[in-house]
């Protein structure tokens, strides 16, 4: 199980996180810069002994190294979480408080990965099927004089519905002559 990453260690791998290919040590180390001073030898300390800790890989690009990400930001952090939780010995008692620190949004996400790890799909109401759905919907509605039960659905073929439609326009046209002009 990982440990938590220091804070200069969570800067540089949050920067080979972010830009998602591999890395120098110089290109940390000016970013870095940017918010604190910092040696060439510290950053290219830390990014060996992330190296060393299975955090990244890297490979030889002429005289330096160029460092990638092993795993993503979303794995560390729910290793950590995972290692928090093991360590409780009453894990429901902490997820329930872990639920109550949440926000809306957080919430809201664990409700969309609990789907994803299901397999649901958000846009699919389980209760209900389309069938049903569409049959509770015909039910309300007023007699069009062409309703058919569900046998003679399936005996005639799709494609004559459409054909009712327009006759009926066509009707309803000749029936008033200034229709459409």
């Amino acid at each position: 199980m990982p440990r938590q990453l220091g804070d200069l260690e969570d800067a540089v791998m949050t920067r080979v996180w972010q830009w998602n290919r591999p890395v120098t040590v110089r290109e940390v180390l000016e970013d870095l810069q940017r918010e604190r001073s910092i040696a060439y030898t510290t950053v290219m300390t830390v990014m060996d002994n992330l190296h060393q800790k299975g955090w990244v890989r890297r490979e030889v690009a002429g005289r330096a190294y160029r460092y990638t990400a092993v795993s993503t930001r979303a794995a560390y952090a729910a290793a950590l979480m995972n290692e928090a939780w093991s360590k409780s010995d009453n894990p429901a008692a902490a997820l329930v408080a872990f639920f109550g620190m949440m926000s809306t949004d957080q919430r809201a996400a664990l409700e969309d990965a609990v789907r994803m790890v299901r397999g649901d799909r958000p846009e699919v109401v389980p209760e209900e099927s389309p069938l049903e759905s569409t049959q509770s919907t015909a039910e309300g509605l007023p007699e069009a004089g062409t309703e058919e039960t569900p046998e003679e659905t399936q005996e005639e073929p799709v494609q004559e519905v459409p054909e009712e439609g327009p006759q009926e326009v066509a009707e309803g046209a000749d029936s008033d002559p200034g229709a459409g002009r």
